[in-house]
């Protein structure tokens, strides 16, 4: 895209009188121009307690719209949504088009994929107190009015994001391991607190479908419990700034990175590695620090990545402040395999692709997680 043109466009649209919420909501459609999921606009907390969305946790499949959870308040006690109702309509308007015309051109993202499940996760964001009504259709049965109120502001705790750390058990001495974030390293001690040792995991599935965000280094230090050898860290580089080019009327860091040689993570040596099988599960929706993890395990050889190409927004993030309290936040560096293949912008691709249908949704069933066992089962994958 003219980033220029976008940028001279967006300072005439600036310069009108307007709303907060109008001004917030144009920043939001440039910054979204990058094509970076970790782009985001910080509006400041006046205005973030006035943008809201209702207390429903979304999801797409097959790109429609459907209430995967809610919160319980006075409002969902009475309405009582239907788990895995599909939303068809919104204040009258097809689901499509209300996500394509209103919510998709403000969506940061790196890929189309990630972009419309981010667009149908904040699909009802909009005026605090103001209500929506949509039109919702639970499987084999006929549309039906809900009524919701954008409650929930963006300073208040959001109740429904999974956690950053869990552990399930299934049949055959398989450990499932959920992340949801990379932002703390609580979550390395929670995992070395749950498997001190891994005297009874047969295969080990490290599901990364909900991570975004974080620091590498947790995922570095995660992914050097499970092998005994070292392992190659991803490459990484930033824009270096020359102020020659400026006298010369020369682009100032398009030109030139700056990018040390490639490293590599040695295997931890606290707690007894794991040489069992393992597999990874990926999702459009895995970005940031679980991506590096994606690229640094392919570099160790040690099983598959199953599911579908991640989210391709990945690199370290700096805030900048801008006047009266906003902010934006934007990837200052760009992270590639170690031999230079990128997958910012296009995503770690799995080694077997699985997309999960409608039915498997409607269904309860995880098309990801049932590979991932067969996988296991077969005995590949051990160290």
């Amino acid at each position: 895209m003219d980033w220029d043109s976008a940028l001279r466009v967006n300072l005439k649209l600036a310069a009108e009188p307007q709303s907060d919420l109008l001004f917030y909501r144009r920043l939001r459609r440039f910054v979204a121009l990058l094509g970076d999921g970790q782009a985001a606009v910080l509006a400041p907390p006046n205005l973030r307690s006035r943008i809201a969305r209702p207390p429903l946790l979304l999801a797409s499949a097959a790109r429609r719209p459907f209430i995967m959870d809610y919160a319980e308040n006075d409002e969902m006690r009475v309405a009582h949504p239907d788990r895995l109702a599909e939303i068809v309509a919104v204040q009258g308007i097809p689901a499509e088009a209300w996500i394509r015309d209103s919510v998709l051109p403000e969506t940061a993202a790196a890929t189309p994929t990630d972009r419309w499940q981010r667009a149908v996760a904040w699909m009802l964001q909009g005026e605090k107190g103001t209500s929506l009504h949509l039109l919702v259709r639970v499987p084999g049965g006929d549309p039906r009015g809900l009524s919701v109120t954008r409650s929930l502001s963006l300073n208040d705790r959001w109740p429904l994001d999974p956690p950053a750390f869990a552990v399930d058990s299934l049949p055959g001495g398989i450990a499932v391991v959920r992340i949801g974030s990379l932002a703390d390293e609580d979550v390395v001690r929670r995992f070395d607190r749950t498997f001190p040792d891994f005297g009874a995991v047969q295969g080990l599935v490290l599901d990364l479908r909900a991570a975004s965000g974080g620091q590498t280094e947790y995922a570095y230090q995660l992914l050097a419990r499970l092998t005994d050898q070292p392992f190659s860290a991803v490459r990484w580089k930033t824009p270096q700034y020359r102020a020659a080019f400026r006298a010369w009327n020369l682009p100032d860091s398009a030109m030139t990175w700056y990018g040390p040689d490639v490293g590599s993570v040695a295997p931890r040596r606290d707690h007894p590695p794991y040489g069992g099988p393992i597999t990874l599960l990926a999702s459009s929706g895995t970005s940031g620090a679980a991506e590096d993890l994606l690229a640094a395990f392919r570099a160790t050889g040690r099983g598959v990545i199953i599911g579908e190409p991640s989210a391709g927004s990945v690199g370290d993030i700096a805030t900048f402040a801008l006047p009266k309290n906003w902010g934006v936040q934007l990837p200052v560096t760009r992270h590639s395999f170690a031999d230079g293949t990128e997958y910012a912008g296009i995503g770690v691709k799995p080694d077997l692709l699985v997309v999960p249908t409608v039915d498997d949704l409607l269904a309860g069933n995880d098309p990801l997680l049932d590979r991932a066992r067969e996988y296991l089962k077969s005995g590949n994958g051990r160290q």
